[in-house]
């Protein structure tokens, strides 16, 4: 491998784009190269980034990369794994790793003997306010805890097209509170209860899927942590966690952007707008984990989110599904492999 530090992008939709434009202006990174299906936004996209492209996958995977970035559909994600990690080069691949969980533990299996290390995309790890909570509770500020309540709010839904192929609201937009409820108390799920409902556009209920949901998890010492999860929050993009202990607290997400509206009279309104997306609220996240990965590719850094973790992730979303199929409480012992 060269000494040269080139980093290989595949898929440049929305966060792919946004990825490559992160790469570009890292430090220590001489080359950015992207590939793409339609190779004519692949070109597009370079030329306006001021990065390289190449005409297909095969092509970025032979261009001597220190590490590859994958940013495809799902469905592609445990081929070009593990293309990548046949090649030894070092793979940072956003969630899932896999449609379902057989496919994540197929690439699990594919990858488990490998020195190769590969970086699973939760980028909320790499957020000042959740990390803030996390030493808090490992340090043990808040005491023990008691309670969690975790948010996430979109302020509108995705394409319709995207929902048949999401995986459903616990999988696509829930696994990013179930990680990071785990990584923030150090602590595993063992039991889910999981209702859902649709209230908005009737393309989620000819999915199969769902626009709201609320999630009970019982945490292996006892602790109690919600999930709200919605698609319709008109008042702006809403992710908040709450950590409650016997001795204090520590709030994510509660600053003045938050889209939050206090009816009291004398409540001062924040002049800030609220975030529009999750691009604006974690954008300095998503740079701190590209700046990560440039340490694991480079081999200064040992990966900080592992496929097992984003397995474990997963796990807790497909309990919520059977749960809410079967509107009774699941243990995550019934669906681990």
């Amino acid at each position: 491998m060269s000494s040269t530090v080139t980093l290989g992008l595949a898929g440049v939709g929305r966060i792919g784009t946004a990825h490559a434009e992160t790469l570009h202006g890292l430090p220590g990174v001489d080359r950015v190269v992207v590939a793409d299906l339609d190779a004519t936004r692949a070109r597009t996209t370079a030329a306006k980034l001021g990065v390289e492209a190449v005409g297909d996958i095969e092509t970025l995977l032979a261009a001597d990369l220190t590490g590859l970035v994958i940013a495809t559909a799902t469905d592609s994600h445990p081929a070009l794994i593990a293309a990548a990690i046949d090649r030894g080069i070092p793979v940072f691949c956003e969630k899932p790793v896999a449609r379902d969980i057989d496919g994540t533990l197929a690439v699990l299996d594919r990858v488990r003997d490998s020195a190769v290390p590969v970086q699973i995309g939760f980028q909320r790890r790499f957020d000042a306010g959740y990390r803030a909570a996390r030493a808090a509770v490992a340090g043990g500020e808040l005491g023990w805890l008691h309670t969690l309540r975790a948010t996430t709010l979109d302020p509108a839904p995705p394409p319709a097209d995207y929902i048949p192929r999401s995986g459903g609201l616990f999988r696509d937009c829930g696994v990013h509170d179930f990680d990071i409820i785990r990584w923030v108390t150090g602590r595993e799920v063992t039991e889910v209860y999981a209702r859902g409902a649709n209230r908005g556009d009737e393309f989620f209920t000819a999915a199969g899927d769902i626009d709201t949901a609320a999630v009970l998890l019982t945490l292996d010492d006892g602790t109690l942590a919600t999930v709200n999860l919605g698609r319709y929050n008109g008042a702006g993009y809403d992710v908040r966690l709450e950590v409650l202990g016997s001795r204090g607290n520590a709030i994510v997400g509660l600053d003045d952007r938050a889209p939050l509206h206090s009816v009291e009279p004398d409540h001062p309104t924040s002049p800030d707008p609220a975030y529009p997306g999750f691009m604006e609220r974690f954008r300095r996240a998503y740079t701190e984990e590209l700046t990560t990965f440039v340490a694991v590719a480079t081999g200064t850094a040992p990966s900080p989110c592992t496929i097992a973790d984003a397995l474990e992730a997963f796990y807790i979303a497909e309990a919520c599904e059977l749960s809410r199929a079967e509107r009774r409480p699941v243990a995550l012992t019934e669906v681990r492999r």
